[in-house]
């Protein structure tokens, strides 16, 4: 089970979280809220595969034990903010999808790799630039305040999907597996979500991401949906 749960923010279906509009204090606060949740469990998933995967070299251990303290810091930062506009972590509904991956591969360090990093934590690379670009729409201080914490995450985050890179294509070489051919095999495996663009292209090469990787994630959004 998750560790360390706090009683709030209550889990509910992704579906049931309710949608606000950022440009309204309350919707910002919400906004604020997803991101900072998204980041609390970050600090747990960096920390599972810490101390769960046996076999490992040092280095890998090392490696998400400082990802869990940058996430830490992120985490931080929002809650920080949040108290500002009056708000605290729990005050909305959340819910569980990042967990959810982290059980599924509980046994497979090779899926944990391809598919938390590499997949659920590189949205983050796709989707920071539009949120940004949503907040400062909203022009306040708060939201640009905002779009400077986000920079701090997005320039942290590429760093960790970096690491989930490394570490997939070095289990995938241990194990004698092609990397381009695995990953979709445990995306279907393990019922990843479908990634959609647009893809910030630009990030995921600095995280590590091959181009003919990005042709066949550009190649997977333009196919039929599932």
């Amino acid at each position: 089970a998750l560790p360390g749960r706090p009683a709030r923010p209550p889990l509910v279906h992704p579906a049931k979280v309710p949608r606000r509009s950022p440009f309204k204090p309350e919707g910002l606060a919400a906004l604020l809220h997803a991101i900072a949740h998204i980041e609390f469990n970050a600090i747990n998933l960096a920390l599972d595969a810490a101390w769960r995967f046996d076999g490992m070299p040092p280095g890998f251990h090392l490696d998400w034990v400082r990802v869990a303290a940058e996430e830490a810091y992120h985490f931080g930062l929002l809650a920080a903010h949040l108290e500002r506009l009056g708000h605290a972590y729990g005050d909305f509904d959340a819910h569980d999808n990042l967990w959810s991956m982290c059980e599924k591969t509980q046994d497979d360090v090779l899926a944990r790799m391809a598919l938390v990093p590499r997949t659920l934590e590189a949205r983050g690379l796709d989707a920071t630039p539009q949120i940004q670009q949503k907040l400062r729409q909203v022009g306040t201080p708060f939201a640009l305040e905002a779009v400077a914490i986000l920079d701090i995450i997005l320039r942290d985050e590429v760093g960790h999907v970096a690491i989930g890179n490394h570490w997939y294509r070095w289990l995938c070489e241990r194990e004698g597996l092609d990397p381009l051919a695995q990953y979709p095999l445990l995306v279907q495996r393990y019922c990843a979500p479908r990634l959609y663009p647009p893809f910030n292209e630009e990030a995921r090469r600095r995280a590590g991401f091959t181009p003919q990787e990005l042709d066949w994630l550009a190649g997977e959004a333009a196919g039929p949906a599932a």
